[in-house]
């Protein structure tokens, strides 16, 4: 369980988690956000394409680590092409 401001964020279960993107194809370098950039980003589950509010937390010239908010309110991870990012 992840805790922000003290107070404990539920992730998002293994089975529901957004597909991610591998080390060969969101590729190098990989710059680490000082500070995370407010984004929505379209994310990949078993049940299809969801539209998410998050932030980035990394990112290289293809693609982003985002930490997003599912329907829920769960928290989770993970390596998105960059047009599938938006800045908010």
């Amino acid at each position: 369980m992840a805790y922000h401001a003290g107070v404990a964020i539920e992730q998002v279960p293994l089975r529901e988690q957004a597909y991610s993107l591998g080390p060969a194809q969101y590729g190098t370098p990989v710059h680490q956000a000082t500070e995370p950039l407010p984004v929505s980003a379209w994310i990949h589950t078993r049940t299809g394409h969801h539209l998410v509010m998050g932030v980035a937390v990394g990112w290289t010239p293809r693609a982003a680590r985002i930490r997003y908010t599912d329907e829920h309110g769960r928290e989770g991870y993970a390596w998105v092409w960059a047009n599938a990012v938006t800045r908010r």
